[in-house]
């Protein structure tokens, strides 16, 4: 029976040591307060914010000026800047600069009161006078309420152990005087062990979370945010006004450059043969005329036979045409001058003729022929895979050389659009070199003389004068055509505009560190800037550098 009672007595304090975990649930401390008080002013040139914590009366203290571009958000260098107390001469003020755009002021205030704060500013801006209100000196932030946490007497696990464990002892030794003593201590176990261990499943699991989520802010994020002027400097937070501007509309079309007819050689092997020198390397830049590689033809008797005729007949001539145009010089006196410039012209002629046998023949030995490869334009020699010693056949292709100063580019363009051509603007493209952010100005060479049936589109060809090597033969480039009629429209540029939720928005800038999301209906773009038809209004300024970072900043509120 003692071990009966023994048993029972550790059962709650094994049951009950299980109670005042915290299974990882993080408890809330102290609500939190403000973290600092803000004045601001602004004009048409400069956006000024002051923040500052507490500052105590009769003791020096300071806060933090910044002082930005109203219009463009970002922060002003090589600024003179001079700050006093208004209404209070006396009061002197020490400023000193931290960053651009940002000052420490320092001064001593006697009196817990609100001042005025004047800031003359001067920079390429010009120059301008803000008066910044409400510096509120000696006042505290407000203390934040503790939680009061409290727990009832009678949800207490070790009193609702100890009455079982009493109550399950009277009912024993009352049952022990009239009943078997088996059966009292198997009755006594079971209604001992029954209010403990429900007492303790109810207290292991008090306050746990168990994954339970809570219930969603049913108003959802607001759709103005706070964006502290620190964060704004350190992503680049940059603004711009949006206002009624002219817009022209585009049209976008993708093309592929292709060479211009002058522009790009193929050099074919004329006879099959071995080269015996390549004088050029891939990438090398060539002029017209400059010699690529030389060939060795073998040549059989009959071949060899008919160049030496040919060389006998080309000297003939030459040596009769030199002997008759001396011959005529001589007696030019007395000679008709009709006689004496066809002598002249013939001579010229075998002379030429001459030259170019034997430039065609320079090095021929016994059965061998020399065949002089040169590049007809100028350009940059492609890829070849060809070495000395190699054995070429006739019309083998072994070099192509590419002119890229000036490329042509084709493009596919709608009927409706081809129309559009003659009012147009400007044309232009852009490159896929890296860092090349020029914007290549584009001539329309003509436009096609059929029309595809199953798109309805056309083959317009353009032309890239100043092509300056910026494009490859055979890649695919956008080209956009912009119309020359304009419209007074509220645009803005296209990369102020984000994706939230599905939905296309911009961040509206309303004061210094407040900044809202506005969903916005855009109507048409030229691929630079977009008309908005209804979401933002003009004088507003909205964010057009750092918007992901803004997009982030909202949706993580």
């Amino acid at each position: 029976m003692i071990k009966y009672l023994t048993l029972l007595l550790l059962f709650p304090v094994a049951l009950f040591a299980h109670e005042g975990e915290d299974h990882g649930e993080e408890k809330k401390g102290a609500k939190g307060g403000l973290a600092y008080f803000s004045s601001e002013a602004n004009s048409d040139k400069y956006e000024i914010l002051i923040k500052y914590k507490t500052i105590p009366v009769g003791k020096e203290g300071s806060f933090r000026l910044y002082v930005t571009n109203f219009l463009t958000n970002a922060a002003v260098d090589t600024l003179q800047l001079q700050v006093s107390v208004s209404g209070n001469s006396d009061l002197k003020l020490t400023v000193s600069k931290v960053d651009t755009g940002v000052f420490e002021i320092k001064g001593m205030f006697p009196e817990k009161k609100i001042y005025n704060i004047s800031v003359t500013l001067n920079s390429s801006l010009g120059a301008d006078l803000l008066l910044v209100k409400g510096i509120e000196i000696g006042k505290e932030f407000p203390k934040a309420e503790a939680e009061e946490v409290h727990q009832h007497w009678y949800t207490s696990n070790w009193l609702i152990g100890i009455i079982s464990l009493l109550a399950g002892m009277a009912v024993m030794f009352f049952l022990m005087k009239r009943t078997n003593r088996k059966v009292v201590a198997t009755t006594a176990i079971f209604l001992l062990l029954f209010p403990i261990s429900t007492t303790n499943y109810i207290s292991a699991h008090e306050g746990d979370d168990h994954g339970a989520t809570k219930a969603a802010n049913p108003s959802g994020p607001s759709n103005t945010f706070i964006v502290e002027k620190e964060t704004q400097f350190l992503f680049d937070i940059l603004t711009q006004k949006v206002v009624l501007g002219n817009f022209n509309q585009s049209t976008e079309v993708l093309g592929t450059v292709v060479p211009s007819p002058k522009g790009r050689a193929v050099i074919q092997s004329p006879q099959t043969g071995k080269i015996v020198s390549i004088r050029t390397t891939v990438g090398q830049s060539v002029s017209a005329g400059q010699v690529l590689a030389i060939i060795e033809q073998q040549v059989d008797a009959g071949t060899q036979v008919s160049i030496l005729t040919q060389r006998n007949s080309v000297d003939a001539e030459y040596n009769a045409a030199k002997a008759q145009y001396e011959r005529l010089k001589d007696i030019a006196d007395i000679v008709a001058k009709k006689d004496l410039t066809e002598a002249k012209a013939r001579f010229e002629t075998a002379a030429k003729n001459k030259r170019l046998f034997e430039a065609n023949s320079a090095g021929n030995i016994n059965s061998t022929k020399m065949i002089t490869l040169t590049s007809p334009v100028n350009g940059i020699v492609g890829t070849f895979n060809y070495s000395i010693g190699a054995v070429v056949s006739a019309g083998q292709t072994l070099f192509e050389v590419t002119n890229l100063d000036k490329v042509f580019v084709e493009a596919q363009v709608f009927s409706n659009d081809v129309a559009k051509l003659k009012g147009i603007r400007k044309i232009t493209a852009t490159s896929n070199a890296q860092n090349d952010t020029t914007a290549y100005n584009l001539k329309v060479v003509s436009t096609g003389q059929q029309v595809n049936p199953e798109n309805q589109s056309q083959t317009v060809l353009f032309e890239v004068p100043d092509a300056k090597g910026r494009f490859k033969i055979g890649e695919n480039i956008s080209v956009h055509i912009y119309s020359g009629d304009f419209s007074k429209q509220i645009i803005i540029p296209d990369e102020a505009i984000a994706e939230v939720n599905g939905k296309p928005a911009v961040f509206i800038k309303d004061r210094a560190e407040q900044y809202s999301i506005s969903y916005v209906n855009k109507g048409t773009s030229n691929s630079k800037i977009v008309n908005i038809i209804k979401g933002v209004e003009e004088g507003e300024r909205v964010v057009t550098n750092g918007v992901y970072q803004m997009k982030t900043m909202f949706l993580n509120q």
